[in-house]
């Protein structure tokens, strides 16, 4: 399984300070996933997967890795294009 896409939509409403972006990533070229998000942490930058919210106001992952290196792979990627993202934001300012 390879990652063939991985698209960054900034958040930059300013009541949502740790949320950073939402974001989509194709794998293989076949199948995305979407509202993955960027997130400031205590530790810095973190992907979170996406989630709702069950009845008993629990959040629950609708679509997560399954393996350590799986998340690893997934958020090396992430956090990649978000800087890049972010870089190219900066030279255009």
């Amino acid at each position: 399984m390879q990652i063939s896409d991985v698209r960054i939509h900034k958040i930059t409403n300013p009541s949502e300070q740790k949320l950073k972006a939402l974001v989509s990533v194709v794998f293989d070229e076949q199948f995305v996933v979407h509202e993955l998000r960027v997130v400031e942490g205590a530790n810095g930058l973190f992907v979170a997967m996406p989630r709702r919210k069950t009845a008993q106001g629990e959040f629950k992952d609708v679509a997560h890795p399954i393996t350590a290196a799986a998340r690893e792979m997934v958020q090396k990627a992430v956090l990649e294009a978000y800087r890049e993202a972010e870089a190219k934001e900066t030279v255009s300012a």
